[in-house]
């Protein structure tokens, strides 16, 4: 008789038990349909197939799939903001925040029109954001300045995504990977195109901002902006 795989095990449980089923694992499972079959898949029963039990067990965690929408697009929002601020100030914080949401925008394709049209929790969004409007208020920014600094620089990256990857909700997703040299090469130039796009537009943000809520302007450190850089602070 054959034992069970780990991969077996870790979905049904040791000894042939359910798993646990936890709004976590749905969530995450719920990131898996998105990401591997588009928005329009993203469905309770889909989700339920994926862990292995009956839509009808997802309820109890996840009352409908608005709110299963609405706790995928607080998940990547956390998901971008998982590391520190830091200590910076609050323009080259901010530019942090949009390189890190981005990054997470460009890894989850299908998910830009999600977030595009289903904005973050509000209180889940503000605490999250608390070390980036840290930074403002330590250079003596008020709450209503910072937090629309945010929001703006939040929108232009979801905006600037979904130039680039994604597509209106109910439509076909992004096109597969290429598989040629001749794509690959056309691709690799359109990313370099977007990548410069998106930093030249940025810079120019933040250095508005600068201007209107310090009055002064000043150059930013290079700061790498493109979708696979390191992370180090998503929509609002």
């Amino acid at each position: 008789m054959t034992q069970p795989t780990r991969r077996q095990e870790a979905r049904t449980g040791r000894g042939g038990r359910p798993a646990l089923l936890t709004r976590e694992r749905i969530v995450a499972a719920a990131v898996d349909v998105l990401d591997a079959e588009g928005l329009d898949a993203l469905t309770m029963r889909r989700v339920g197939a994926r862990l292995g039990v009956a839509a009808m067990s997802l309820y109890r965690h996840v009352p409908n799939r608005d709110a299963l929408l609405a706790a995928v697009v607080d998940h990547l929002f956390a998901e971008a903001v998982a590391e520190p601020v830091g200590e910076d100030g609050w323009a080259e914080a901010l530019i942090r925040f949009a390189a890190a949401y981005r990054g997470t925008l460009l890894a989850h394709p299908h998910a830009v029109p999600l977030l595009a049209t289903h904005p973050v929790d509000v209180e889940t969004g503000t605490a999250l954001l608390a070390g980036l409007l840290e930074r403002f208020a330590a250079s003596g920014i008020e709450p209503q300045d910072a937090l629309l600094a945010v929001q703006s620089v939040g929108v232009y990256v979801l905006g600037h995504a979904l130039a680039q990857v994604g597509t209106p909700p109910g439509t076909e997703g992004p096109p597969p990977p290429a598989d040629t040299d001749t794509d690959t090469d056309t691709d690799d130039a359109a990313a370099a195109f977007y990548d410069h796009w998106f930093d030249t537009g940025l810079r120019a943000m933040v250095t508005g901002f600068e201007h209107r809520l310090t009055g002064t302007s000043r150059p930013t450190p290079a700061t790498h902006t493109t979708g696979d850089a390191p992370r180090s602070t998503p929509g609002t």
